[in-house]
């Protein structure tokens, strides 16, 4: 090797080039695939320790059961690219289901639906009229909403809720083409989020507010009506989600229903890789988080892992995708 290459070789540029990606490029791919690894791996894990849960009728199981998860994450997903939360859809959710099923059973299935997403458009529009328009505190207007909504699910339901009409209810539970129809409902709803982000313009307008709201305004994006838009789409979501689940269960138990749903939607968006400021993210990855967290409770259940430690295994899990954000902030930042 001639003295000019062995000097290039030594240079600063030469090593860098050499290195491939580099410390912080390996960094940043290893956390991107670290949840589809995990998912992978944790199926792997469950199939060798249950002949159940590799079974089609189990897997088709876990995606019944957490079609309204998938329903509200994808939205919510979008409302926190935005930089802004809604605390409030647990709430909201039980509100929907004791209120569609009381109208159900007094006045027909119509009644019941319109009902139940009427619940959805308004607490919507109230949060964006407050939020988006006023510029209130996300944070305290939705637990305000979690608070009030809670409160007069139990207020109305005083007990649970059943014997829904059955067209309902064989919505609920029956299939299209071997596909249970709350899947569908959740791939319509999924597709279309994943559109919206990727094809139309308030996609780059989501992202653009949760960077800087600031400069999104002065580029000429319609910032209020856009947050407030996506507080309406949130808690209609949350109107169809517990739609879907009250026809699934023929039941609306006004104590438990929607109970600790918010964490699990906070869980599935924020171990997607949305950060809680916003700004950037991937619906696929949300949908990954969904899929894992269903897949953690349904292999605990065949393991017959009580409720209680299934509970602390589903907060470590947000432990642990807060601690992946805070590795991506630091690696971005600073590697």
């Amino acid at each position: 090797m001639s003295k000019s290459a062995r000097a290039v070789q030594g240079s600063p540029t030469y090593r860098r080039e050499d290195s491939g990606l580099g410390l912080k490029g390996v960094s940043i791919l290893v956390i991107r695939w670290l949840l589809p690894a995990a998912t992978i791996l944790l199926m792997i894990y469950f199939a060798m320790q249950s002949d159940v849960f590799l079974t089609r009728e189990n897997l088709l199981s876990i995606a019944t059961q957490n079609a309204p998860t998938f329903v509200v994450s994808a939205v919510f997903g979008m409302l926190l690219m935005s930089g802004y939360v809604d605390l409030s859809v647990g709430s909201v959710f039980a509100l929907v289901g004791v209120a569609s099923g009381i109208a159900m059973n007094a006045w027909g299935m119509a009644a019941g639906l319109c009902i139940g997403l009427g619940i959805g458009v308004c607490a919507g529009a109230m949060n964006g009229a407050l939020i988006g328009l006023l510029g209130f505190s996300p944070i305290v207007v939705t637990l305000g909403g979690l608070a009030a909504a809670r409160g007069l699910a139990q207020f109305m339901g005083q007990g649970s809720i059943f014997g829904f009409p059955e067209p309902f209810v064989d919505f609920g539970s029956g299939e299209t083409f071997g596909v249970p129809n709350l899947v569908i409902v959740a791939v319509i709803v999924c597709a279309i989020c994943i559109i919206t982000m990727s094809s139309l313009p308030i996609g780059k307008w989501i992202i653009s507010i949760g960077v800087n709201p600031r400069a999104a305004f002065l580029v000429g994006i319609p910032v209020k009506g856009t947050v407030a838009t996506l507080y309406v789409l949130t808690e209609v979501a949350v109107s169809i989600a517990a739609l879907l689940q009250i026809a699934r269960l023929d039941s609306a138990p006004s104590g438990t229903l929607g109970s600790g749903f918010e964490v699990t939607i906070l869980t599935a968006v924020l171990l997607g890789g949305i950060p809680f400021n916003g700004g950037r993210g991937s619906l696929w990855r949300v949908l990954v988080g969904v899929w894992l967290i269903g897949v953690l409770k349904n292999g605990l259940t065949l393991l017959n892992v009580g409720t209680e430690l299934s509970g602390i295994i589903t907060g470590a899990v947000l432990i642990l995708a807060a601690a992946l954000e805070g590795a991506r902030f630091y690696i971005r930042k600073f590697a």
